[in-house]
């Protein structure tokens, strides 16, 4: 690090107030920048927020739910492909709409206090998620997390919207990579806790591992898995308030709801009406949603392949979440250090470049094989080492490249969202990052569908997971016909 981005680290640490805003520095929006304790308050929502998707939707709640609760994995996986595709639907009609409101509105925090009073009791509920029909019937379980996800990304439009005016132009990619960081950070740290108290005992005999899940939890009736809800739950309502408390605000503009709600839809419709004049932003957006599937179905069906292919069992899965969570939190920085020394083009290049080239290299790994052309032969060659995971070379190939593939995927979605913050109108932040939950989100089933239908053409989970290359190769290819510069609002 120069000694001019020390000074800018420095600066904002010498204001004692929290949340006053900084008298030396400016934001990227030309206000002045949050200082040190309010910029690290905006990054420490993602720490809230993250564990959710790593615990919830990746690797704890969802083969739970899908093997378990619903007790069937292939009508388990089409029910919660299902949910999700009701959440994106939500989420798409309503998500620039509300970033629209908070542009006219102005203050966001309310907004994010509001969805995660809504996703904090909806997750706790979890808990009574239970197999057998006991409990939480499944269309219960459907509502929440419909309700969760829409929520979720709703508090990214306002979470991400502040990022231009809490942080200086110079710290926006450093501030951006450090927020996925921390968030893959939350997320290791529960993951490891769920491994230690309520995994691992029973199954190995280490000294350091307690003899029996702790807190009374009964693995046998899945609590286990289904004890991820409220950890999470009382994780996020702890870390989202340093951002409530700590990290300024932008001020309110005055204008009562309803006329911020009626201002809030003419504006997205004037946007949508007006797209030819942010034709840059609009290839931007297109190209993203293409690589953001692409980056989604690779996080959901990196261990269902290696489930699959390898054999997984839950222990070795949660392994795998963790050692993956440690290397996002590498990549959360390495995206602010591309993003910061190259620029959010060239940052978003390399990121989606390597994911596709640890694609490739992910699914020459089979049982047999490594590489394509390397046999192995898994009942003559002696184990890697004693550890109940892992045990084989090609599972163990596997990971480390998956490893990279889970640094550039971080990197990338930190790259993606500094990205907008560089090119969209200041004026329109919020409805423009609404519109970017849209990209995101609004063909969230076109990754999971693609592979799901080339799996079944060609019964081969390796050929469904390498159509994976097909989306992040168009993202990439548009990416190479964005520019980065600001558009200019027009009115």
């Amino acid at each position: 690090m120069d000694s001019h981005n020390r000074a800018a680290d420095d600066e904002p640490l010498r204001i004692q107030v929290p949340g006053q805003a900084s008298a030396q520095l400016l934001s990227a929006t030309g206000a002045h920048a949050a200082n040190g304790l309010g910029q690290w308050s905006w990054a420490v929502f993602e720490w809230a927020r993250n564990p959710y998707v790593i615990l919830i939707t990746i690797y704890i709640f969802s083969p739970y739910f899908s093997n378990v609760v619903v007790g069937d994995p292939v009508r388990g996986q089409a029910i919660w492909g299902n949910i999700n595709g009701v959440a994106g639907f939500f989420i798409a009609c309503l998500g620039p709409v509300l970033g629209a409101i908070a542009d006219t509105g102005g203050r966001r925090k309310p907004w994010i206090a509001f969805f995660v009073a809504l996703m904090v009791p909806a997750i706790f509920m979890l808990w009574w998620a239970m197999p057998g029909g006991e409990g939480l019937s499944i269309l219960t379980i459907a509502v929440l997390i419909v309700l969760i996800a829409v929520a979720f990304e709703f508090s990214a439009v306002f979470h991400n919207s502040m990022l231009p005016a809490v942080a200086p132009h110079e710290r926006i990619g450093f501030l951006s990579g450090l927020g996925l960081a921390l968030g893959n950070a939350g997320a290791l740290l529960i993951l490891c806790f769920m491994l230690w108290a309520f995994v691992l005992p029973g199954v190995v005999g280490w000294g350091f591992v307690p003899e029996a899940p702790l807190f009374g939890i009964d693995a046998g009736a899945h609590e286990n898995s289904r004890i991820s809800g409220p950890i999470v739950a009382v994780w996020m309502f702890l870390f989202t308030l340093p951002l409530l408390l700590w990290t300024p605000d932008v001020s309110g503009s005055g204008v009562p709801v309803a006329t911020a709600i009626r201002r809030g839809i003419g504006s997205v419709v004037g946007t949508v009406k007006k797209l030819r004049h942010y034709r840059n932003i609009a290839i931007y957006l297109v190209a993203r949603m293409f690589y953001n599937d692409g980056k989604t179905a690779v996080l959901i069906f990196g261990g269902v392949y290696a489930a699959g292919v390898f054999g997984w069992d839950v222990l070795t899965l949660t392994v795998y979440g963790i050692v993956l969570s440690v290397f996002a939190v590498a990549g959360g920085f390495f995206g602010g250090w591309l993003d910061d020394t190259f620029g959010s083009k060239r940052a978003i290049i390399v990121s989606i470049g390597g994911t596709c080239i640890g694609l490739v290299l992910a699914i020459s790994m089979t049982p047999t094989e490594m590489f394509f052309f390397i046999p192995h032969d898994p009942a003559t060659a002696p184990p890697v080492w004693n550890l109940p995971f892992f045990a084989t070379l090609p599972e163990l190939m596997y990971l480390i490249v998956v490893l990279i593939v889970a640094i550039c995927i971080t990197a990338a979605y930190a790259n993606s969202r500094t990205m907008l913050a560089r090119i969209a109108p200041v004026s329109k932040m919020s409805e423009f990052f609404g519109i970017y939950a849209l990209s995101g989100t609004a063909t969230a089933f076109l990754g999971p569908l693609l592979v799901g239908v080339v799996t079944h053409m060609f019964q081969s989970q390796r050929i469904g997971f390498a159509s994976i290359l097909i989306l992040l190769g168009l993202g990439l290819a548009g990416m190479f016909f964005v520019k980065e510069e600001r558009a200019e609002a027009v009115d």
